[in-house]
C-alpha cells in the first residue's frame, strides 16, 4: 500500500514539475552546440529545445552553468534536463539516464595547412614521436592516452592555447571534438588551420534526465522521434554544421 501511494505521489510531483515548464541545463560556451550571441542562447541545442517546446507544449527556461556542474545540478533537481552537447559515456550513464541519441560525432585531428601533406591519412597520426595536443578531461585526451602511446602528448587548457601551439610549431596535431573542427570551416580568423574531418572516435550526443524521471524521458524520446520523422532535426543540424554528420 505504501509503495503504491509513493508511486502516485512521485508521478504527481513529476507532472506538476512538467506543468511548470522545463528547466534546461546548458553550458553556453560550446559553439555551434550551445552558446550566447547578443545575450541570447543560440546553436543546435537551443534550436533543439525550441523544437521540443513546440512539440510538448512545455515552456523552456535555460539555466547556464559550467559543464562540470550540469550533472550535479540535475541530480539535485535544480534543472530537469541537460541539453548541452553531452556525449554518452559509461561513467555518465551511471549517474543519469540518456535519451536516444540525436547525433553521432567523434574526435578529430586539427593541424596547420602546412602539415596537410604529412597528416592527410588517419594512420599518419599513429606514428611514433608525433606531437599531440589535448585538453585535459576530454574524450580527446582519453583517446590519446589509450591509442597514441608512442606520441608526445601535451595538455592545453583550451582550444585557443592549442591553436597558438600549432602555429608556433610546438605541436603537430590538436585532437578535439568535432564542433571545434566544424568552426574552422566557417571562421576566417583560423583559415591557416584545417581538420582531418575523419572522426578518430565514435561518440553519440544525447540529452540527460534524472534516473527516476521516466515520464520526462518518454516525452523527450517521443519529441525526438517526431523531430527525426518530420525533418526538423536534420534542418537544425544543417543550419549549424558545415559538414555532414550522422543522425540516427
Amino acid at each position: 500500500m505504501f509503495r503504491t501511494l509513493l508511486f502516485f505521489l512521485l508521478c504527481a510531483f513529476s507532472a506538476a514539475s512538467l506543468a511548470a515548464g522545463l528547466k534546461v541545463g546548458v553550458s553556453a560556451d560550446y559553439p555551434p552546440l550551445i552558446y550566447k550571441q547578443d545575450g541570447r542562447f543560440v546553436g543546435i541545442e537551443a534550436d533543439n529545445a525550441t523544437a521540443v517546446s513546440g512539440i510538448t507544449g512545455l515552456q523552456v527556461t535555460f539555466v547556464d552553468m559550467p559543464f562540470a556542474n550540469l550533472i550535479p545540478a540535475l541530480q539535485a533537481g535544480d534543472i530537469d534536463v541537460i541539453m548541452s552537447g553531452m556525449s554518452v559515456t559509461p561513467e555518465r550513464s551511471e549517474q543519469v539516464t540518456f535519451t536516444d541519441a540525436y547525433m553521432e560525432m567523434g574526435q578529430m585531428a586539427i593541424m596547420t595547412t602546412e602539415n596537410v601533406g604529412r597528416f592527410s591519412q588517419t594512420w599518419s597520426i599513429f606514428r611514433p614521436g608525433v606531437r599531440i595536443g589535448v585538453e585535459p578531461g576530454t574524450t580527446g585526451a582519453q583517446f590519446a592516452a589509450s591509442e597514441l602511446k608512442e606520441a608526445e602528448v601535451k595538455q592545453f587548457k583550451n582550444s585557443a592555447a592549442a591553436f597558438s601551439a600549432l602555429r608556433s610549431n610546438a605541436i603537430d596535431l590538436y585532437i578535439h571534438d568535432a564542433p571545434t573542427s566544424w568552426q574552422l570551416a566557417t571562421a576566417t580568423e583560423n583559415s591557416d588551420l584545417i581538420s582531418m574531418y575523419k572522426p578518430l572516435t565514435e561518440e553519440r550526443l544525447a540529452w540527460a534526465v534524472r534516473k527516476d524521471d521516466a515520464r520526462l524521458l518518454g516525452s523527450l524520446n517521443d519529441a525526438l522521434r517526431t523531430m527525426k520523422g518530420n525533418g526538423s532535426l536534420r534542418y537544425i543540424l544543417n543550419r549549424w554544421i558545415p559538414v555532414t554528420v550522422e543522425v540516427r
